[in-house]
């Protein structure tokens, strides 16, 4: 289920199936141009980074933001008819695959607000369900997630700690998770190390960033 996956720096996820995706680009080391389809979570700038979208996208690349984004992504190029505006709690059909949008918000933080509008995705690829939860706490809404693979942020300060974010995970049970959310502007390798002795045994969890 992580074939041709790669998580690049912080949040950044590329999928490389049958079409090229990228989930948050950031610090992205040389200008690929092979983006089909750009998930974004929200505007904070190490998610939406216009110096990485660029070095990813390519003339027909599509992007998925929230509205607050719109105009931001018109001034990099995008063509209108390439860019899907999304709320959260909604389906979506894009290029084949099944989209869901999760809310992704802070309960005791002020960083991210629920009316932000802001977002997770569940990406439906070739039968498996992937989900990438975004700047989040534990909530409602993520609680009652049904997903194979599930890309969790453990950094704490801005979003869940590991301790968090592995009672999230046992409490959704994914077959596999993976930790993303740290070793750049929080949290540590260490983090994810002491993340993976709190996961049940009957999940995975691969630790893909490095």
């Amino acid at each position: 289920m992580l074939e041709n996956i790669e998580v690049l720096c912080h949040s950044c996820i590329k999928f490389k199936n049958d079409k090229t995706i990228y989930v948050d680009p950031f610090r992205i080391k040389e200008a690929y141009n092979d983006a089909d389809i750009i998930f974004v979570t929200h505007s904070h700038y190490d998610h939406f980074s216009q110096e990485d979208i660029n070095k990813v996208k390519k003339d027909n690349t599509k992007i998925i933001i929230t509205k607050d984004l719109e105009q931001d992504v018109l001034k990099l190029g995008f063509k209108k008819e390439n860019i899907l505006l999304v709320e959260v709690n909604k389906e979506y059909i894009i290029e084949n695959m099944k989209v869901q949008t999760i809310p992704a918000y802070n309960i005791n933080k002020q960083f991210h607000k629920k009316d932000n509008g802001w977002v997770g995705y569940i990406i439906y690829i070739n039968g498996v369900s992937y989900y990438i939860a975004g700047d989040t706490d534990i909530t409602a809404e993520n609680r009652n997630v049904k997903c194979d693979v599930a890309f969790v942020p453990i950094g704490g300060t801005y979003t869940m700690d590991f301790k968090e974010a592995a009672e999230l995970v046992n409490i959704i049970k994914p077959k596999i998770v993976v930790p993303i959310h740290y070793g750049e502007i929080v949290g540590s390798r260490q983090d994810a190390e002491e993340f993976k002795k709190l996961i049940n045994k009957e999940i995975k969890c691969e630790i893909l960033l490095k």
